[in-house]
């Protein structure tokens, strides 16, 4: 991920370990089972990196750390995992950063909002308030919204300190 030049230093991004990754994973596996889909081996595999990097992450950068030891995967099994990730709800697409990131929110279909520090990269996934307005304003202009992400650009407080 590109940093600003001003910024040296990277922090802590959280990501996910131990037997908290294969809480995660099981969840994800209960909720695809409920849902009647499959998490099979190549959407778990690229959900796990996902929650493993804890910030966004380029598919590129998900392909060729895909195999643990061995070949990198090919580009589709990835790009396939991360839409079917992305349509049931278990990554978001950050569109500005082109990368995706893990969402371990359970809400179906909730809207999504990311905080992103320009310095260092860490992103942070928050509840906004302001998508109730938006869904309305769409919906009172006639659209039926499926889904609404907003992405906020700025400097985390470890980077401004």
């Amino acid at each position: 991920m590109a940093h600003h030049a001003a910024c040296d230093h990277d922090h802590d991004h959280n990501g996910v370990a131990g037997s908290a990754l294969a809480a995660e994973l099981e969840a994800a596996e209960a909720r695809c089972l409920a849902a009647e889909q499959r998490l099979t081996a190549p959407r778990r595999r690229v959900l796990e990196q996902l929650l493993q990097a804890g910030q966004p992450v380029k598919a590129y950068d998900l392909i060729s750390t895909y195999a643990v030891g061995g070949p990198p995967a090919k580009p589709p099994t990835v790009y396939r995992a991360l839409d079917f990730l992305e349509k049931q709800g278990f990554a978001h697409r950050i569109e500005s950063l082109n990368a995706y990131v893990a969402c371990r929110k359970e809400a179906d279909g909730h809207a999504a909002a990311f905080l992103i520090c320009d310095c260092c990269g860490a992103t942070r996934e928050i509840e906004p308030k302001a998508s109730a307005e938006i869904i309305a304003a769409g919906a009172a202009a006639g659209y039926a919204l499926a889904a609404v992400t907003i992405e906020a650009h700025g400097l985390c407080a470890d980077c401004r300190g």
